[in-house]
């Protein structure tokens, strides 16, 4: 994975991750840590976690949390916190899809319950219980990762759809209210990114989303990875309630 670009410089800026053991978090966590952050890598994958985190060094620390527990949110973000001496940064990036290549008809309750308890709530417990540690920081900074199939509403995929929806309309609620303690809360909506976790996808799907691209190439990492920095920096802080989609002009707003 290639480095953050020399432009965006965070050195001394603490950031959260979640879901970082890999794919798309993993690239967020290599770019913080390259542009100069100190970054705790938390995830359910827990070797793989402490291996990342081995990897990237001194300013590097792991900690477990799993998205659909509250207590293990609220113990996690802590233990970040308490790892880096506070929280400047907040990308909440730990989703789970389940839903995908299946009709809406074809979705048990129990599957829409997770991937909401995961993308949605968690979401929401992650950020409020980071919220007294980035008002200290005086720049906090959230970002949420969304994804652009809640822009064009992509089939066979509702129950994840419906979650990054949600994030959105969250991302813009948080940001009226946590404004006054000098927070942004953003979003980015990533398209079809080849990582890990899309290894699933049908060819078909990647070659729709190529055909449709305004920049006819596949989405890495690196592109979004960017987009989340930029938004770390205290330089970015008149921007806040935002949806910035990284997609390549798939979706355009």
């Amino acid at each position: 994975m290639n480095d953050a670009p020399q432009e965006i410089q965070l050195q001394g800026r603490r950031v959260l991750v979640t879901g970082a053991a890999r794919g798309l978090g993993e690239a967020f966590a290599r770019a913080l840590i390259a542009a100069g952050a100190q970054v705790v890598v938390s995830d359910v994958l827990h070797q793989r976690g402490k291996a990342l985190a081995g990897l990237l060094g001194e300013r590097a620390t792991y900690v477990p949390m799993d998205l659909s527990d509250a207590a293990s949110i609220q113990d996690g973000v802590a233990a970040a916190a308490a790892a880096m001496g506070g929280l400047d940064g907040l990308i909440n990036n730990a989703a789970i899809t389940n839903s995908g290549g299946r009709n809406m008809d074809q979705i048990d309750a129990s599957t829409w319950d997770r991937v909401m308890a995961v993308n949605v709530r968690g979401t929401w417990l992650a950020t409020v219980a980071a919220t007294p540690h980035l008002a200290a920081s005086g720049s906090g900074r959230v970002v949420n990762l969304a994804s652009d199939t809640a822009l064009w509403g992509a089939p066979r995929l509702l129950a994840y759809v419906a979650s990054k929806g949600a994030v959105i309309a969250m991302t813009r609620s948080m940001a009226r209210e946590l404004g006054p303690q000098g927070i942004t809360v953003n979003a980015i909506a990533p398209g079809l990114t080849l990582v890990e976790a899309t290894e699933y996808v049908p060819e078909e799907r990647h070659d729709y989303y190529l055909k449709g691209r305004a920049v006819p190439r596949a989405q890495v990492p690196e592109d979004v990875t960017s987009a989340a920095l930029f938004l770390m920096t205290r330089g970015s802080g008149f921007i806040t309630g935002q949806l910035l989609p990284v997609n390549g002009g798939f979706v355009m707003q």
